[in-house]
């Protein structure tokens, strides 16, 4: 029943993703915010049918957090699947996401990711990409846009923590504004390069700003560190 119930999600998926991804290419000559709130519908639509197909079922804790005085700011998130790569779009939009230069390659997917606006680098050459990151998450923040990251780089597994970087400090610091960290245990319902889907919830939980003034990068992070795998305990202890 799982393999049925994930077979019938990613036809839904690709057939999501052809429509979006041709839709993309008729709204060049829209205004970029148009264009991308437009085409970040595709992410709510994909969590509404992963829902209905495969009963994964979410919650949002911290929404009080979410106030306009900390907008834009650079959101600091666990990287567990796909999962939140989708659903932070719509919660924290206007966002760009830090991503692999690579996925823009990929027909219809690629062309819908580059409407949303993303800060796709090159992970070959990683001083050009930090330096790449910096200096677009600047500017995306100057035009208003939330920054998504995951200082963990990769996904990691239920349980798993990895090396936090430092770079999303940096923007945050340089940009001066704030941190919001954000904790989710999206791996366990929607296991990292797993074609099966699990039915259950999916906790996001969202933490208070984390102010970036007087502190250094490695001070900043040891907070988002601390808040991230201490709320992680947290929401898998329910």
């Amino acid at each position: 029943m799982l393999f049925i119930r994930s077979s019938i999600f990613a036809i839904g998926y690709f057939v999501l993703t052809v429509s979006y991804g041709t839709l993309s290419l008729f709204l060049w000559l829209s205004p970029p915010l148009v264009r991308h709130k437009i085409i970040s519908t595709w992410t709510t639509v994909v969590i509404v049918w992963l829902k209905i197909s495969c009963n994964i079922r979410y919650q949002v804790l911290g929404r009080e957090h979410l106030t306009e005085d900390i907008q834009p700011a650079v959101v600091l998130a666990k990287h567990q699947s796909a999962w939140e790569t989708l659903f932070l779009q719509s919660l924290f939009w206007p966002a760009s996401t830090v991503l692999k230069k690579e996925l823009l390659r990929i027909p219809f997917f690629g062309w819908g990711l580059i409407a949303m606006n993303p800060i796709a680098i090159n992970r070959s050459n990683p001083r050009e990409a930090l330096r790449q990151v910096k200096s677009k998450g600047i500017a995306r923040i100057e035009n208003n846009f939330n920054i998504i990251l995951f200082p963990e780089g990769t996904r990691t597994a239920p349980g798993e923590k990895g090396t936090y970087a430092r770079s999303g400090a940096d923007i945050a610091s340089s940009a001066d504004v704030d941190i919001l960290p954000v904790a989710v245990n999206s791996g366990r319902c929607w296991p990292s390069n797993s074609f099966m889907k699990y039915p259950g919830m999916v906790t996001v939980s969202i933490g208070p700003k984390i102010e970036t003034k007087e502190k250094t990068n490695k001070q900043i992070m040891e907070e988002v560190e601390t808040w991230i795998e201490n709320e992680m305990q947290n929401i898998d202890a329910q």
